[in-house]
């Protein structure tokens, strides 16, 4: 039987009609919230969440949001950044819980989330009708473990999913079980019908590298930033790489020291919105990498203190970092910090909100 999620209306406060950004942030005095900012990057409001949140998923169709907590979290907040709507908070049955991200169908009709099956250690993809009380109507195998992020492609119908590997649970938090065991994956899947249309694995040699982000570049290739779970001395040059259904995993060619260099660790990537260019984070590193999708070469780098959340803005990216800044870089190559926010700590990743 398919437990239906909680919807209750929570107290808190939505941000008027011009708010264009979204980010899962922590405040000054240790609350955890969702900052609500206008376009250029002034805060017009925040909605106060109960621990650390993580992703936004945003529908363009139905004007609604939704807010995750940090994996593995037991809680999810569906809003209107309008604040046409009160906010409701959206709980997965008691063996499941959320890994963090979450996209709507192209209607905005539905919810897909990122899962852990808690019995069985497997990952699930839940769906939820976000019509209304965004209850729970069934789920889907995500077609591996611990899946992360997950991506609609141009097709509508097909979601790609990054399933990291390994398993995390809630009374341990973060920490990651049977790190030996890992086993990445890239799963194109039919959102309608379950069936998977691929499936792509690491070669052994890299199975610590666990796939994370994805985004899309609008020709049916999927790019994924990857978090390296084996030891420092060992980070694999390559930790960003793409694929698609029909060609199989591959990674960007590098300078030998390049996954290193970024602490083996990327934390959110996005796709300029002419789809030629992949922004990847590396907060660790404080370093931001603009790739050109076409010949693997790095065509900026934005250096960020803690650096990680990523929007396509325009003809270029905004970023965000933990320190409460946001910095625009145009694809003209100026560079501005559009806000600095010392109060506010912004999560890993930045959501735009206007189309």
């Amino acid at each position: 039987m398919v437990a239906a999620s909680a919807a209750i209306p929570l107290d808190g406060r939505a941000a008027p009609a011009a708010a264009a950004f979204a980010s899962a942030c922590r405040k000054e005095d240790g609350s955890f919230a969702v900052a609500l900012l206008d376009a250029a990057g002034r805060l017009v409001g925040d909605l106060p969440l109960a621990s650390r949140g993580h992703d936004i998923a945003w529908s363009p169709s139905t004007g609604l949001a939704v807010a995750f907590a940090r994996q593995p979290g037991r809680f999810a907040i569906a809003f209107a950044p309008d604040g046409g709507r009160a906010p409701l908070l959206v709980t997965p049955p008691e063996n499941r819980a959320f890994f963090g991200h979450g996209v709507f169908s192209p209607d905005g009709r539905l919810l897909y989330t990122t899962e852990n099956d808690l019995d069985e250690g497997t990952g699930r993809i839940g769906i939820y009708d976000a019509t209304g009380s965004f209850a729970r109507e069934g789920e889907l195998a995500s077609g591996g473990i611990g899946p992360h992020e997950l991506v609609l492609i141009e097709d509508g119908r097909t979601i790609a999913i990054a399933n990291g590997g390994y398993e995390t649970l809630p009374e341990t938090g973060r920490q990651p079980i049977d790190i030996a065991g890992m086993r990445p994956s890239l799963v194109f899947l039919d959102r309608q019908t379950g069936e998977v249309k691929a499936s792509h694995e690491l070669p052994d040699a890299l199975r610590a590298l666990s796939i994370r982000h994805l985004a899309v570049d609008g020709r049916g290739s999927v790019w994924f930033g990857g978090q390296w779970e084996g030891s420092p001395d060992t980070t694999p040059a390559g930790i960003i790489g793409c694929a698609s259904r029909d060609r199989p995993l591959a990674l960007m060619p590098s300078a030998a020291d390049l996954g290193r260099s970024l602490k083996g660790y990327i934390g959110s990537v996005a796709m300029s919105r002419d789809g030629t260019t992949l922004a990847a984070a590396a907060p660790r590193a404080g370093r931001t990498l603009l790739i050109d999708i076409e010949t693997g070469q790095i065509r900026f780098e934005i250096l960020l203190r803690d650096g990680c959340g990523i929007a396509a803005v325009g003809s270029g990216f905004v970023l965000s970092s933990g320190h409460g800044r946001l910095v625009a870089r145009s694809d003209g190559g100026g560079e501005a910090t559009m806000a600095d926010l010392p109060d506010l700590a912004f999560d890993n990743h930045l959501r735009w909100l206007a189309g």
